[in-house]
């Protein structure tokens, strides 16, 4: 069943965090070691869903916030200490921060779901002088990869957009950004643990022969 995205997070909201999910799994393994101490720094997590993210930064003594759209993943972040006090529902392409409020604003698995990815980057960059995005890379999209869960019996699939790494870099120029660095990340033995417990690790060899993850990181000019 193919669902909006505001839909779809409001089903998925509770299982969010217990579905094993080795995309995830793969971005905070490689990201978390190439984003650098956060220590200190201002940092806003855009499109925080569950505060996956919030939590990792504030644990590592960053000032950190995360805003996202959907009001039932919200919900499940707030019922996390790191998370309480520190969340805000607002559209991504509209954030609620002040021009220069955050030394990084992280876009985890965001750009998907932006109508217009130029408008995304500009606003990022509008609060914050680093701007480091990840999600599903073009080419395994190009493979046919979904962004699918079950829920009751069903499954679904989320609405969204693969923006290419060409169109990345057109929007990142227009929004005054400068490219820091690119990582195209495969699966490793680190995930096929997680294709185990969801039953699909038959699949992993295919898999991990196609790049899973784009991460990108911009500086402002």
């Amino acid at each position: 069943m193919l669902v909006s995205a505001e839909t779809g997070y409001r089903i998925w909201a509770a299982d969010y965090d217990r579905d094993p999910n080795p995309l995830l799994a793969l971005e905070m393994r490689i990201l978390s070691a190439r984003i650098g101490s956060l220590n200190g720094l201002r940092v806003i997590d855009v499109g925080s869903g569950t505060g996956r993210w919030l939590e990792y930064a504030r644990s590592r003594g960053a000032h950190a916030f995360g805003l996202d759209l959907s009001h039932d993943m919200l919900m499940q972040a707030w019922s996390k200490t790191g998370c309480r006090g520190k969340l805000v529902q607002a559209d991504a392409e509209r954030i609620p921060f002040g021009d220069d409020a955050a030394d990084l604003a992280l876009a985890s698995f965001v750009t998907a779901y932006s109508t217009d990815v130029a408008v995304l980057l500009t606003e990022l960059s509008r609060i914050a002088r680093r701007v480091t995005i990840s999600d599903l890379h073009p080419s395994a999209a190009q493979a046919g990869w979904t962004r699918s869960f079950r829920s009751g019996g069903e499954l679904y699939e989320v609405e969204h957009r693969a923006w290419s790494a060409a169109e990345l870099m057109r929007a990142a120029d227009r929004a005054g950004l400068t490219l820091d660095w690119s990582i195209h990340a495969s699966f490793g033995e680190s995930e096929r643990e997680l294709f185990r417990r969801a039953g699909r690790e038959h699949r992993f060899e295919e898999v991990q022969r196609i790049p899973a993850v784009l991460m990108t990181s911009w500086c402002r000019r």
